[in-house]
């Protein structure tokens, strides 16, 4: 936690212990399952008013990981994520 108040508190993700994946058909034949490795932000808690609680998340698309190096390089290309 990062700081806190008695109405709010806001967090910073932690890389170490988050996760960002995700699952798409291919063909409508098979799933394609991976996750980004590179995250951050931060989740601000409004414990009195939730409705005010905020996330703010970045997301590096050049972190894609799918478990297979051609499918991830196609992913950072001008196809998909245009990472460069």
């Amino acid at each position: 936690m990062t700081t806190a108040t008695a109405a709010t508190a806001t967090w910073n993700i932690d890389a170490a212990h988050s996760v960002v994946e995700f699952s798409v058909k291919h063909m409508m034949v098979s799933t394609v399952k991976g996750r980004f490795r590179d995250v951050a932000g931060t989740v601000e808690i409004d414990e009195l008013n939730p409705a005010n609680s905020t996330v703010a998340a970045e997301i590096d698309v050049a972190s894609v990981d799918t478990g297979a190096p051609d499918r991830d390089n196609h992913l950072r290309s001008g196809d998909f994520f245009d990472a460069e």
